[in-house]
């Protein structure tokens, strides 16, 4: 985990000049890094981005109590896996992963309402559709099994177009990381949840 290691220090360091508590923590991958217009996007919300490298659900893990330091959000949105799967782990890893994910959120901020975000169809990695969707199951069947603050969202078939297809125009030109149709979808669905 060490090739994380600089992006979770300038995390860290950040944490030490933000002016106020943030009420929503978005984490995770690239997804949630690159989403440059996120405090545009939830202006009547105190927003934090902690998302960081090309970081995994693994990583995210394994860096949870050193990010959250000292925070005491009211709402964790989080999204990653996708890189997991593109590493070559299998979709049983990632769910356990996902468990580790929800103790560690507990113990830290007890029963905030917390909402993973489903991975994303991407192009590149499409041909792991089967994987992506079954990782998916998998972490929205033990949000339902578990019933308690955690929520599945759902982004993935709202990425596909009427034939089942990833949408190209929600990607930048690598087919991976979003586009600002992408984020802008992404902006409804989370408002929704948040209403």
């Amino acid at each position: 985990m060490y090739w994380y290691e600089e992006d979770v220090k300038r995390l860290e360091a950040n944490r030490i000049t933000e002016e106020c508590d943030p009420e929503i923590i978005f984490y995770g991958s690239s997804s949630i890094r690159l989403w440059n217009s996120l405090y545009l996007d939830f202006p009547d919300k105190k927003v934090t981005n902690l998302g960081f490298g090309g970081s995994t659900l693994a990583a995210c893990v394994w860096f949870f109590e050193r990010i959250m330091t000292d925070y005491k959000p009211r709402v964790l949105i989080v999204y990653a896996g996708d890189n997991d799967l593109g590493d070559g782990r299998n979709p049983e890893e990632i769910f356990i992963f996902f468990q580790q994910l929800m103790v560690k959120a507990t113990k830290q901020f007890g029963s905030i309402p917390c909402y993973f975000i489903s991975l994303k169809p991407s192009l590149i990695r499409w041909h792991m559709e089967d994987r992506f969707r079954y990782t998916n199951n998998l972490i929205e069947s033990e949000i339902i099994k578990c019933q308690n603050n955690w929520k599945f969202v759902d982004v993935f078939k709202k990425m596909l177009d009427k034939s089942g297809q990833p949408k190209p125009e929600y990607y930048t030109s690598d087919g991976l990381h979003l586009s600002g149709q992408g984020y802008q979808l992404w902006k409804e669905v989370v408002q929704e949840i948040l209403a």
